[in-house]
């Protein structure tokens, strides 16, 4: 640390220089003290501030201009934002410098936000102009399908929305303060557009009771915390668990390739139903799955899976379990020791391919582009049709 700071006293002596105009600085926090109402922190980084000073700093609904009504110093050895804070009165603070301001006005206050001195009238509206066009860089309002995002400060905010932008995620609001209704309303008619990206995303701050309410009703997601990076990969899992659920969802109404074996000595019930032990070699098999043998036959549909003598909805791969099997009888249309595949239409494993590749394990893959070997019966129809 030593280094780096002897560095920047050789190599940036130039900008290091301040001057004894009227004060520039940084707001760094908008609180309230017992006995004093709203303060800000700010740090002086150019210039004189004095008492009865008039100052000028970006508010949530546009430019805060006020009075210093009192300069504050925290007491040695007291850090500015001690719960215990003690402060004493200063007339002036020359920069650089931190410093608790007292004036009216400051509830709307912005953390982040430049403060300017106002020395003469004149200079009013080329500040106030200044104060706005650095807001409105970070600020965010499109008429777009994006994330909404609120924050407690211009820096944070800045942050979020950089990091948004690095991950491609559209913003269509970003702003300072609370969250409040309307920025629920903004995220809810995103969400008609696109469920992804219908959300709110907070970083330190409070929802408001408007907010709260909507949030009830409407069931917008929302991403609340008070460190940055953990926000983000909330949402991020959120989506990519959203994707996942979604793509199932869509996956569970499409036949899905498998591949069984029937085991050896395990005939339960020779036909009406055939019921057989096999073992689900690749891919998975579900009830009303239509099956075919090595030749592209059609054999019939399994009926039921049952896994330890309950009844189960599925079976992966590597399972070992019961099937009924209608139509077939066994030692006719199927032995012990075949193979069956499960018969995909092709308009599902077009889809499966494209779509869902990447939902499905390699096994499945792997049956798609065997499937493509075997001859398959002409009628291809979907789950239950049979």
């Amino acid at each position: 640390m030593a280094v780096l700071v002897g560095l920047n006293q050789v190599y940036m002596r130039g900008e290091l220089s301040v001057t004894s105009g009227p004060a520039e600085g940084t707001v760094l926090e908008v609180k309230e003290e017992p006995g004093l109402g709203v303060t800000i922190d700010a740090m002086i980084c150019n210039g004189r501030l004095e008492v009865d000073d008039q100052i000028m700093v970006a508010g949530r609904n546009g430019v805060i201009g006020t009075r210093v009504r009192a300069l504050l110093l925290p007491k040695p050895l007291d850090e500015i934002r001690d719960p215990r804070d003690k402060f004493s009165n200063a007339k002036s603070v020359d920069a650089a410098a931190g410093i608790k301001i007292a004036a009216a006005g400051l509830e709307d206050a912005i953390a982040g936000s430049s403060l300017y001195g106002v020395k003469d009238a004149s200079s009013r509206k080329a500040i106030k102009e200044r104060i706005l066009s650095e807001v409105e860089e970070v600020r965010v309002k499109k008429d777009l399908s994006g994330v909404v995002v609120k924050s407690d400060a211009l820096g944070s905010l800045e942050a979020l929305t950089t990091s948004l932008e690095a991950s491609k995620i559209p913003v269509r609001l970003a702003d300072v303060g609370d969250v409040s209704r309307r920025d629920v309303v903004e995220a809810k008619a995103v969400r008609v557009k696109d469920q992804y990206l219908g959300v709110v995303l907070a970083f330190g701050v409070k929802l408001l009771p408007d907010a709260e309410e909507e949030i009830a009703l409407s069931k917008i997601p929302v991403f609340q915390g008070d460190v940055l990076y953990h926000v983000l990969e909330e949402y991020s899992r959120w989506v990519e668990a959203q994707r996942i659920a979604g793509a199932k969802a869509e996956m569970d109404l499409l036949i899905r390739p498998g591949k069984i074996k029937l085991l050896k000595g395990f005939v339960f019930r020779r036909s009406d139903p055939a019921i057989v032990g096999v073992e689900v070699l690749d891919g998975i098999i579900k009830p009303k799955y239509p099956l075919i043998n090595s030749s592209g036959k059609r054999i019939g549909q399994v009926v039921r899976i049952q896994d330890q003598g309950k009844d189960v909805g599925e079976a992966g791969a590597g399972k070992q379990v019961a099937v009924s099997i209608d139509k077939p009888m066994v030692g006719r249309q199927i032995n012990e020791g075949d193979l069956l595949y499960v018969d995909v239409p092709v308009q599902h494993s077009r889809v499966l391919s494209s779509k869902f590749r990447d939902y499905l394990s390699p096994g499945e893959l792997a049956l798609l582009n065997e499937m493509a070997t075997v001859t398959t019966s002409s009628a291809t129809s979907p789950v239950g049709e049979q």
